[in-house]
């Protein structure tokens, strides 16, 4: 089907309120992001709960890839269902109370309790599930808010948006909740003003249940502007059968959207590919450098800043140039930094490039193996932002908008049915070498394929 940018969707933008509580989606989601999943929780899961690096990462990434495929599976037919009823907004409200449940479970992560390992991993996997089902609901609003040709600024400020949010929670989480316990103090200098125990790691096991409440507390617009006046769409009396019926349908009939399904066989691997370099970069340069918290935090900070930055002029350039030109510029550029993440070493640069070794207790970021990594690692979060809001613009533009729902579901089902494989082949690979480089190169194979499969793929404005 030809399908031109423009074509559908409002003929000028929703209200403010509304796009208001639609960006703070991001906000309120992103420290489950940050916080949990890639910064701060998941170092102290591998290193102090555990307390194997090596089992430690491998474990983290069994779990990471067990919630992705709970989401891969039920993804789809959840937005089918959606579609098929029109409501949206309870669909949403029933995933943020399990999100927000599963993240105050992870305060049970004592370290030295490995009885308390199944009920923490059963927390994890559905604190993870909830958000990534709550955002397949609240992605589907977007046509709904704004003009076609300007869905890229939409998309690129929401990444921003929820990149800002995972900021300041880091630097909350960070500064004043998290202690060195050597020190007892936080990446500030300063001693928590919370009563929270550093010798316990009471800090970082605090990280749960502070995400759940920002979760909670910023989640409130959405339902009180965006979807307070959300009308009934669906006229099936059983919207659960008629999803069944529609999805069933979908998929007999791949061949009408081959455009979209390979855009999303694309997006299975790249989003894979991109996932696994966040969840696992901290641990690598935790292990390979000795980051303590502090290192950490500030590390996640900068790569942050800029991924909000890189978001913002990617919507932009999305409206500009297409969503599938800017989707191939990141990768090939993702390609590279990565490549170089995986040539770094605590003595080493680009493979054969000696650098002094970075020694325990020195000043962190003075090595020049650290510089190189950290430079790397800032491309990576550069690139991160316009690579995932030009894939939600992609979808926005092209799927059509009595499916929208649906397709999103088919959009978290490429970015989780796969999302095992890269954690997965992560963690065997690093168990069968005993080397976490070669665990992380794996990657590369990911993000190379994505590339190859997207360069196929016609613009948005092309036949679909």
């Amino acid at each position: 089907m030809a399908r031109k940018t423009g074509d559908y969707g409002p003929s000028r933008p929703a209200g403010v309120a509304a796009i208001a509580g639609w960006l703070l989606f991001d906000w309120a989601a992103q420290p489950a992001y940050t916080l949990v999943l890639t910064f701060l929780f998941a170092p102290y899961f591998v290193n102090q709960f555990i307390g194997d690096p090596v089992w430690g990462q491998a474990l983290w990434g069994y779990l990471t890839a067990g919630a992705g495929l709970a989401v891969a599976v039920a993804g789809p037919l959840l937005g089918a269902i959606a579609d098929a009823s029109g409501r949206r907004r309870a669909w949403i409200a029933l995933f943020s109370l399990g999100a927000v449940a599963g993240l105050c479970g992870l305060w049970l992560a004592v370290p030295g309790t490995p009885g308390r390992v199944p009920a923490v991993a059963a927390c994890f996997i559905l604190a993870v599930v909830s958000v990534e089902f709550a955002t397949i609901f609240t992605n589907a609003v977007m046509p709904e808010l704004m003009p076609a040709n300007r869905l890229g600024r939409l998309s690129g400020a929401g990444w921003a948006v929820g990149y800002a949010g995972g900021i300041v929670s880091l630097v909350i989480a960070a500064g004043f909740m998290v202690a060195d316990p050597e020190t007892g103090r936080t990446m500030l200098g300063l001693k928590s003003p919370l009563p929270l125990d550093p010798f316990a790691y009471e800090g970082e096991r605090a990280i749960g249940p502070f995400s759940a409440l920002w979760y909670a507390v910023f989640i409130l617009p959405l339902f009180m502007f965006t979807l307070s006046g959300e009308p009934p769409r669906g006229s099936s009396p059983s919207p659960v059968r008629q999803g069944l019926v529609q999805l069933r349908e979908t998929l007999r009939h791949l061949r009408r959207y081959r455009a979209i399904i390979r855009f999303l066989l694309a997006r299975m691997l790249y989003v894979d590919g991109l996932g696994a370099i966040f969840a696992f970069g901290g641990l690598y340069a935790a292990s390979i450098f000795g980051w303590g918290t502090t290192q950490l935090g500030i590390f996640g900070i900068m790569l942050t800043v800029a991924a909000a930055a890189g978001a913002l002029a990617g919507g932009w350039l999305d409206d500009a140039l297409g969503s599938r030109t800017v989707i191939l510029a990141a990768l090939g550029g993702l390609m590279a930094a990565a490549l170089g993440i995986v040539s770094v070493e605590r003595d080493s640069v680009l493979f054969i490039v000696d650098v002094p070794a970075t020694l325990p207790g020195g000043a962190p970021f003075t090595t020049a193996a650290e510089q190189v990594y950290l430079a790397f690692a800032i491309v990576v979060g550069v690139l991160a932002g316009p690579l995932q809001s030009a894939s939600r613009t992609y979808l926005a533009r092209a799927a059509p908008r009595h499916m929208m729902t649906e397709f999103f579901g088919l959009y978290a089902f490429s970015g989780k049915i796969t999302a095992f494989a890269a954690p997965l082949l992560v963690g065997l690979v690093t168990v069968f070498s005993q080397s976490q480089r070669a665990g992380v190169a794996v990657i590369l194979v990911f993000l190379a394929g994505g590339f190859a499969i997207m360069a196929s793929v016609p613009r948005v404005t092309e036949t679909t």
